[in-house]
């Protein structure tokens, strides 16, 4: 099963969550402002791997939502998995 961590105060996080329900994706939603755990499990991933490193030189400094696949690969780009898997993204979150 996957996990997405995230917040419930990121609207991609949003988006992301309401896209995986609507498909029938399962995961396990990990809050990073929930619990400390959560905080610093993605904080590690964040600062460690290159996949955060090019989303932080596009100048997103947060690089949520963080999302983990059974065999460990990470990923942040929930609509290109959506993509990936022949899905059409089926909800945009109004700002």
């Amino acid at each position: 099963m996957l996990k997405f961590y995230g917040s419930r105060l990121c609207p991609y996080c949003r988006e992301g969550r309401a896209n995986f329900d609507a498909h029938g994706i399962a995961y396990e939603y990990l809050d990073i402002n929930e619990s400390l755990k959560n905080l610093a499990e993605f904080l590690e991933m964040r600062d460690s791997l290159p996949v955060f490193a090019a989303l932080r030189a596009e100048g997103d400094i947060i690089a949520l939502p963080a999302i983990v696949k059974e065999d460990g690969t990470v990923f942040a780009d929930w609509e290109a998995y959506l993509q990936e898997l022949g899905l059409d993204v089926v909800y945009r979150e109004e700002d």
